[in-house]
């Protein structure tokens, strides 16, 4: 199959940096992990259901009171010259909109949601979430689809704690989104 990103040259380098990454095409399959070049397989189906149910609710609670926005993959989110990520939900306060860029979101955005997947599991559990905490980012969901959980960690001084986990049922609240919660049943519903 020929496609746009088949006939992408990337000459192999020991480090990448955000200046390599820029050379690649809008909407290049690639994520800027640890200075190396990491591609991201498309999204299951499930995959994206579930960021359609938290990201929409997330959006509209977010629209309706007016304290920020919300984007969804794939943003660029740039928070250090080889460490520029792709994370399925983020939302940054309106006091932080000098972040939001005209090419990219450029610092750590108040809340980061990852959704794990086979192909992204590791970098999701390690090293984003080190990179993430180091960062500022102020609060970390991690989403399995597989363990139908949530994990809701809060960070402060270049660390996370875990603050709230569901897993199968119940619910789990933003310390950031003041008022926004969301029910399990709803993120991880059967698929049409």
């Amino acid at each position: 199959m020929n496609t746009p990103f088949s006939r992408v040259q990337i000459p192999y380098k020991e480090i990448y940096t955000y200046a390599d990454y820029a050379q690649l095409p809008e909407g290049a399959p690639y994520q800027l992990i640890g200075g190396k070049l990491v591609m991201t397989p498309a999204p299951t189906p499930r995959h994206q259901a579930i960021l359609r149910r938290l990201g929409v609710k997330m959006a509209n609670f977010v629209e309706e009171k007016g304290t920020g926005a919300v984007y969804f993959a794939p943003v660029d989110v740039y928070l250090q010259e080889t460490e520029v990520l792709q994370p399925d939900i983020v939302f940054i306060s309106r006091e932080r909109f000098f972040i939001i860029g005209a090419e990219k979101i450029e610092g750590a955005p108040d809340l980061v949601v990852e959704i794990l997947s086979p192909s992204t599991a590791y970098y999701d559990l390690r090293h984003k979430f080190k990179v993430y905490a180091r960062c500022g980012v102020k609060e970390y969901w991690i989403v399995d689809p597989m363990e139908k959980s949530i994990e809701v960690y809060g960070g402060e001084g270049g660390r996370f704690t875990l603050i709230a986990k569901a897993e199968g049922t119940g619910k789990v609240e933003s310390r950031i989104i003041e008022g926004f919660a969301v029910e399990l049943e709803e993120v991880f519903a059967e698929m049409p």
